[in-house]
């Protein structure tokens, strides 16, 4: 693209490099479109750059140091030092390899790149703004936006970037804080708070309810509740932040309740309450396009948008707020602009919490299962009855299958305990493909592995389990 003042064209402009844009772009250049990709940062958006990667970078630093201290009941000892901004370092290292191959990726495919920001002039026509402020114009036929989300304020405490923070400045700190307040308990606040906890930090949380992380199961967040004790960790339940002064370099931070008004004092308050999709600042008033109420860009199972030629991915298309949705979203808008038959009709959206123990879950829990009219049979297999579990030393958790007492379908899988994030794919695949409980059961598991778990909890749901 000739920069200035020139109107160019393209097949297919995707405004925003991240997961669901990077991905539209090069399927979209794969099926013999001409694509233009523009990003005003670099290419891998937030979960590159400030989520997805170098959380669970440093979450695996974090419980490595830990592990190493807390060897549990293998007659191992040690101890360990460790040097937070080296680590930082590898974690930067591990993000740029992520970015350069994605920047190859484009270049292999014939993706053009373009830094820069994006404004629609109309349904066909944008402006680029370069970082050196030249403009042009780009001509379309199609847009896929793809801009992603941004952490969201709370009332009272304003992002500084230093002593109030959101996820992007908790992941690139170089000093372990002595206090940290977190305001929030889904899965980000979580994770960096047990992260935290374990590389020496005194966490306090608020959290609003009556228990953390609650998109997730109860039964499942019971295990994690029990390890947060054991890390020292405090959370204030039915509680509100009311404010936050300073005193002698520290945040104290006035926390109410039903019962009392208490005080905490942090080095860093991490806020940490979700996140606004970036539909803003767009021209999108000058397209046919419409936004929701909570700011998500209103799409259809094509994800095309109510202006025909535009299409929309990823966490501006609304929640659930995770990279490997804007995957397939991406793939799904690049399809249909092709003229291919394809559809965003998962039926299967798995979730994850990278806490200690992890959660992970896809499909419906009990009582979404029975509120959706079903009568259900559950099996939960336990941990402790893993001979793979034990080997690791890992016998925390469960799994946990749902399924139509009708038929024998599987409905849901929930999963607490070490490494529920690599045993829900399984999980999300017998969904996905309308599996039964005897489809689960039967399928020969390797032993012994973790994975032996879910065919063991369907065992146990068809009433005809052998270890337990």
């Amino acid at each position: 693209m000739v920069m200035g003042d020139i109107i160019t064209g393209c097949d297919v402009l995707v405004v925003g490099g991240g997961p669901g844009g990077y991905t539209a772009a090069i399927r979209a250049a794969q099926l013999g479109m001409d694509v233009i990709l523009v990003e005003r940062y670099d290419l891998g958006g937030v979960c590159v750059y400030r989520g997805c990667i170098p959380s669970k970078a440093l979450i695996h630093a974090a419980n490595f140091i830990y592990d190493i201290k807390n060897p549990g009941n293998t007659g191992i000892k040690g101890s360990v030092e460790f040097d937070l901004k080296k680590i930082q370092q590898w974690k930067f290292g591990v993000v740029k390899k992520l970015r350069d191959g994605i920047s190859s990726l484009c270049k292999k495919y014939g993706v053009e790149v373009i830094k820069g920001e994006a404004f629609f002039e109309s349904s066909e026509k944008a402006r680029i703004t370069a970082p050196d402020g030249i403009t042009s114009t780009l001509q379309f036929e199609n847009a896929i936006i793809a801009t992603g989300s941004h952490p969201r304020e709370f009332p009272g405490f304003t992002f500084d970037s230093k002593l109030v923070i959101s996820s992007n400045e908790a992941l690139s700190l170089f000093k372990v804080p002595e206090e940290m307040v977190i305001i929030g308990a889904g899965y980000i606040g979580m994770e960096l708070g047990m992260m935290y906890a374990k590389l020496g930090t005194k966490v306090k949380m608020i959290q609003r309810s009556s228990r953390v992380l609650t998109r997730f199961d109860p039964e499942l967040v019971e295990v994690v509740s029990r390890k947060m004790e054991k890390l020292g960790m405090e959370v204030y339940y039915n509680s509100k932040p009311e404010g936050m002064r300073k005193e002698n370099g520290k945040a104290i931070v006035t926390v109410s309740s039903a019962e009392k008004i208490t005080e905490l004092t942090a080095d860093k308050i991490l806020v940490s309450v979700g996140v606004i999709p970036n539909s803003e600042r767009l021209g999108l008033e000058n397209t046919k396009v419409e936004i929701e109420k909570n700011g998500s860009i209103k799409v259809d199972e094509k994800r095309r948008t109510t202006d025909p030629k535009i299409f929309a991915v990823g966490d501006v298309a609304g929640a659930p707020f995770v990279a490997h949705k804007a995957f397939r979203e991406g793939k799904v808008a690049a399809e249909v602009i092709a003229g291919l038959p394809s559809a965003f009709d998962n039926r299967a959206i798995p979730e994850t919490a990278f806490t200690d123990p992890e959660i992970a879950s896809v499909g419906l829990d009990e009582e979404s299962a029975r509120e959706s009219g079903f009568e259900i049979r559950t099996g939960k297999f336990p941990f402790r009855a893993s001979g793979s579990a034990l080997t690791l030393d890992r016998t925390d958790g469960f799994v946990k299958v749902i399924a139509n007492k009708k038929n024998g379908e599987i409905l849901g899988v929930h999963i607490v305990g070490a490494n529920a994030s690599m045993l829900i794919s399984e999980a999300s695949h017998s969904i996905e493909m309308a599996a039964f409980l005897d489809d689960l059961a039967g399928t020969i598991h390797p032993h012994p592995t973790l994975p032996e778990m879910l065919a063991e909890a369907a065992e146990v749901a068809l009433g005809k389990a052998v270890h337990l």
